[in-house]
């Protein structure tokens, strides 16, 4: 849908990387599990490991789900934003070219408890 202003719209935006401190924001998903509405925003350092961001605040917000506790991190298919990704688990999020605002999907075949019907 198309946005017509009455005036000059033009301003800063105020979520851009500076404003956040030295972190970033970094959205995640768990795909075809509908206990979560939307994808989670986690505001992290971009100099965390993928790791700790996965076994850190992504798991602490997944662990409400009847599957979380079943997660194998490492065989999980990811996606950043909709195209496939491996993970170094090891590296930083910026190593692994995982940018501010940056959409971090996971898939976990197998793990579907609480989905729509295929």
């Amino acid at each position: 849908m198309t946005v017509a202003a009455r005036a000059p719209y033009d301003f800063k935006p105020r979520d851009l990387v500076e404003n956040f401190h030295g972190k970033q924001i970094v959205y995640a998903s768990w795909d075809r599990h509908l206990l979560f509405a939307a994808p989670f925003l986690i505001c992290v350092p971009p100099d965390t490991t993928f790791r700790a961001f996965v076994e850190g605040p992504l798991a602490q917000l997944l662990a409400i789900d009847p599957d979380a506790a079943a997660i194998d991190w490492t065989t999980a298919e990811w996606q950043k934003g909709n195209d496939a990704f491996t993970p170094d688990f090891d590296q930083s999020l910026a190593a692994n070219g995982i940018a501010h605002k940056e959409l971090i999907r996971l898939r976990t075949p197998g793990l579907n408890s609480i989905t729509a019907a295929a």
